[in-house]
């Protein structure tokens, strides 16, 4: 499954894709780690239809993480479930305006992120299956 991973920090991607592994969990697949480091690259990875969940940090300059899910929800058709990554305990209620299904606090707890992202492959595995 291709897990998209937006943030304008090479630091913050790095832990990002350290925490994921090859496999966050035993029960789901094998994960492919599509860097960004741009809203373009994000938009232009989204409209391609290929990724499965995506990360997306809130703190990301100019284009933050929590924008860039709510366009994404809005625009993109069966939009991938997103995970934000937020800094501020005070942005939980920007994250929930964002239409994220999940919400990770920074400094980034590796087993957390993994449980989270791989809860968000069996939800995405489980809605392919049932459409098709």
């Amino acid at each position: 499954m291709r897990v998209l991973v937006y943030s304008d920090d090479a630091a913050t991607r790095e832990k990002v894709r350290e925490a994921l592994g090859r496999r966050p969990a035993a029960d789901v697949p094998l994960v492919e780690i599509v860097e960004c480091a741009t809203h373009a690259k994000v938009v232009q990875h989204f409209d391609s239809g290929l990724i499965d969940v995506a990360v997306l940090d809130g703190e990301a300059k100019p284009a933050g993480g929590m924008g860039v899910a709510r366009q994404a929800k809005d625009e993109v058709h069966d939009c991938p479930p997103i995970c934000l990554l937020i800094a501020r305990r005070d942005d939980r209620w920007l994250a929930e305006w964002s239409r994220a299904e999940a919400v990770v606090a920074q400094p980034v707890d590796p087993v957390l992120l993994a449980e989270t992202v791989a809860d968000l492959m069996r939800r995405r595995l489980s809605t392919r299956l049932t459409a098709h």
